[in-house]
C-alpha cells in the first residue's frame, strides 16, 4: 500500500513539473514598452474581477525600473486598475527575468511581495509574448492588438504545455480568430 502511494505521489510531482520553465534569452525592455492586451491568462486572485478589456501597460523609468499598469473591465461595466513596478530579478541576469511588485513602496524591502515575470515566448517584432513563472502557476498571452490569430495562439499554448503548464483552466480574455 505505501509503495503504490508513493508511485502515485511520484507520478503526480512528474506530471506538474514535466517541463522546465525556461525565458527567452534577451528582451529589449525599451521594444517591449507600451501597452500590451491580454488574450488569456491562468486565473489568478488579483485578476478576478477582470472580463474583459484587460491590458498591461510598461514604462521604462530612469532607474532602470519599469512602471505597470494594469487595467480591465469587469462584468458590470465598470474598470479598475493597479499600478506597480517591475525590475529585474537579477541585475546581472537576463531582460527577460524581471520581478513585480504591486504593494506599497515602503514593503519593497520584503522579498515576498515581488513576483517572478519571465518571458517565456516572444515575437521577434514584438507583436506578441507569453508570460509566467517557474512554478507554473501564472500564465499570460499577449498581444499588442485586442486579437491575436489562432496559429499563433495555439502554437504559444503548445509551448506551455511542453513547459509543464496546465491549461485546463486557462481564460481566454481577448480575441482568438
Amino acid at each position: 500500500m505505501r509503495l503504490a502511494a508513493a508511485m502515485v505521489s511520484l507520478m503526480a510531482i512528474t506530471v506538474s513539473h514535466a517541463g522546465t520553465v525556461t525565458a527567452v534569452p534577451h528582451v529589449d525592455l525599451a521594444r517591449y514598452a507600451g501597452q500590451w492586451h491580454e488574450i488569456a491568462r491562468l486565473p489568478m486572485y488579483f485578476q478576478r474581477q477582470c472580463d474583459r478589456n484587460v491590458t498591461a501597460t510598461y514604462t521604462p523609468h530612469a532607474d532602470g525600473t519599469i512602471g505597470v499598469h494594469n487595467a480591465c473591465v469587469k462584468k458590470d461595466g465598470s474598470s479598475i486598475a493597479s499600478d506597480g513596478v517591475a525590475r529585474l530579478a537579477d541585475p546581472k541576469g537576463p531582460s527577460s527575468r524581471l520581478q513585480v511588485r504591486f504593494a506599497p513602496r515602503w514593503l519593497s524591502w520584503l522579498p515576498f511581495v515581488w513576483a517572478d515575470y519571465w518571458v517565456i515566448a516572444l515575437d521577434d517584432h514584438y507583436r506578441w509574448a507569453m508570460v509566467g513563472q517557474p512554478g507554473q502557476k501564472y500564465l499570460w498571452i499577449l498581444s499588442r492588438e485586442p486579437s491575436l490569430d489562432r496559429a499563433t495562439f495555439d502554437t504559444l499554448k503548445t509551448r506551455a504545455v511542453g513547459m509543464g503548464y496546465d491549461l485546463t483552466p486557462l481564460i481566454i480574455s481577448g480575441t482568438v480568430e
